[in-house]
């Protein structure tokens, strides 16, 4: 399969690509597309041969649910019809936007896209493309993340060349995303509402507009086995680069210390070292490859560059990879929860 790849750039021309790509979808179709999130791998959600490409594509596990991204509130009475008060509240508050909802699914979803599950997540991206996408198809469209499973999600579509070349229909190179990690995800079929995977809408914004929530405890741990994960990104590895990598957490300066002295080491054993620092630390370290995440005075810009500097090191060829860890207060829950799963929770506390 020969991948079509096309730039939109805001232009009248942009029609005959969401065309081409939402013919694409309705023909049961994959096609990449940019949120403001990562980029999403797409099919019509509606067409369980379709879902099942996805999978194909990913190499994702069948009992991992897909999310179904709508263009309005509207297209929402096609996915469920139980829709509780708080999720009109949040609904209100951050859709168009990164929060996606698990609600009880109409029995017209199929279970290829729940991943076996009575119940739905559901988002209403804000990216202009990826509703532009979503109207011209007509139908919600199941879309993960466009990358290889279980390799660190897409901000470029430079990314999901790597990953889905030859594998899928169509890419719309809609250039970097601006959030970088995937969107918040609220079980609304509990009460209190359940937060399953933690993003750029935070748990302190999230109950200041509902109240209570409760944080499913395999957050950070993962799901069992045996047990089917309620959304994406709870039970199977995440994020991972190719090399191996540690996450040291403790004061900033001993953290620092402990990190050279461990890339030194791999060093000296003649293994290749990357070291994730931020504007406030790159003094602290030596010789090895330094990677400038962001700064901590400013979240948003480690989330943006979180998957980009993982994907930079499986390009130069890095064995062993070491991360400070990072506040796990408001969006740091999201960076951490991410950096957690791409390190297998290797964790060192000095």
């Amino acid at each position: 399969m020969d991948t079509i790849i096309k730039k939109v750039m805001d232009s009248p021309e942009d029609e005959t690509v969401y065309e081409q790509a939402s013919q694409i979808i309705r023909e049961g179709g994959l096609v990449a597309f940019p949120t403001e999130t990562v980029y999403g791998l797409g099919a019509d959600g509606m067409n369980a041969e379709a879902a099942a490409k996805i999978y194909a594509a990913k190499g994702r596990p069948s009992d991992n649910p897909l999310i179904l991204h709508i263009a309005d509130k509207e297209g929402l009475a096609q996915i469920t019809d139980k829709v509780p008060p708080k999720a009109e509240a949040l609904m209100k508050a951050f859709w168009p936007g990164p929060l996606t909802m698990i609600f009880e699914k109409k029995k017209e979803v199929p279970y290829g896209t729940t991943g076996g599950l009575d119940t739905v997540a559901v988002r209403m991206p804000s990216h202009p493309v990826a509703r532009a996408l979503i109207r011209k198809s007509g139908t919600p469209i199941a879309a993960p993340s466009a990358n290889t499973s279980g390799r660190p999600s897409p901000t470029k579509a430079e990314h999901v060349r790597e990953d889905m070349n030859g594998k899928i229909d169509m890419l719309i190179d809609g250039g970097s995303v601006g959030i970088g990690l995937e969107s918040t995800i609220m079980d609304m079929t509990v009460e209190p509402p359940m937060l399953l995977r933690p993003g750029y809408i935070t748990r302190e914004m999230l109950e200041q507009t509902i109240g209570e929530i409760r944080i499913d405890p395999s957050l950070m741990e993962g799901v069992g086995e045996g047990v089917k994960p309620k959304a994406p990104g709870m039970k199977y590895r995440h994020y991972a680069p190719k090399a191996e990598l540690t996450i040291v957490e403790g004061e900033l300066e001993r953290v620092a210390e402990e990190i050279n002295r461990l890339a030194q080491e791999k060093q000296e054993q003649g293994h290749s070292t990357g070291i994730i620092a931020t504007e406030e630390t790159k003094a602290f370290y030596k010789e090895a490859q330094v990677r400038v995440i962001g700064t901590r005075q400013d979240e948003e810009t480690i989330a943006r560059h979180l998957f980009a500097v993982l994907r930079e090191f499986d390009e130069s060829g890095t064995e062993y990879i070491f991360s400070e860890a990072f506040s796990e207060e408001n969006l740091g829950q999201a960076i951490m929860n991410r950096l957690v799963k791409a390190a297998g929770h290797h964790i060192i506390r000095v």
